[in-house]
């Protein structure tokens, strides 16, 4: 039982597959020190819920103010990797579900099955401050959403957002531009 815990604690992983990190999330209190102790960096106030995962948890920087939903999946690489790979600067709103991706497989050789083609190189993913990611979006690797952007519900961005704009869609389009008026 010892080496399973131990196992619990010290893999870069959080999440359902990891028993006592999921139990650990339960807790607000809890779920903060697992994560201060797994992630490169979590910030201040920041929370992960219970149900949601993050793989190759020292690849992964979140500010302060972030909470990351159920369902939610932080999937950074270690494949030639030598920095974090998803930086979640602060403030940043994330519905749940929300998928966050750096490293694809390779599919280049029609000849050999893309099991044995291998993965691609990391392309790091950056979230900007006071960025809103709705319910079920999907964030492709190499991506970078500008500051107090919005990713519309159930979109696929496979491209950089600017800053103060709102994209939706699959794949993910310009909406338009967030101009200073009431809600």
């Amino acid at each position: 039982m010892i080496n399973k815990i131990t196992f619990w604690l010290t893999s870069k992983r959080i999440g359902p597959d990891i028993p006592l990190t999921h139990w650990l999330l339960h807790s607000r209190r809890l779920g903060q020190w697992l994560c201060r102790k797994k992630f490169a960096q979590f910030g201040q106030n920041s929370e992960m819920r219970h149900g949601s995962y993050a793989v190759c948890t020292d690849y992964i920087s979140i500010g302060k103010n972030v909470v990351i939903r159920p369902s939610s999946m932080l999937f950074a690489s270690s494949h030639g990797a030598s920095d974090c790979n998803i930086i979640i600067e602060d403030y940043v709103l994330m519905g749940s579900g929300v998928h966050i991706y750096t490293a694809n497989h390779c599919f280049s050789d029609p000849s050999v099955a893309i099991y044995f083609q291998g993965h691609e190189g990391v392309k790091p993913v950056t979230i900007l401050s006071g960025a809103w990611l709705g319910a079920n979006a999907i964030v492709l690797p190499g991506v970078t959403i500008g500051r107090n952007s919005v990713v519309g519900a159930g979109s696929v961005v496979t491209k950089d957002v600017p800053d103060n704009t709102v994209v939706a869609g699959q794949p993910a389009k310009f909406i338009k531009r967030i101009e200073h008026s009431s809600c």
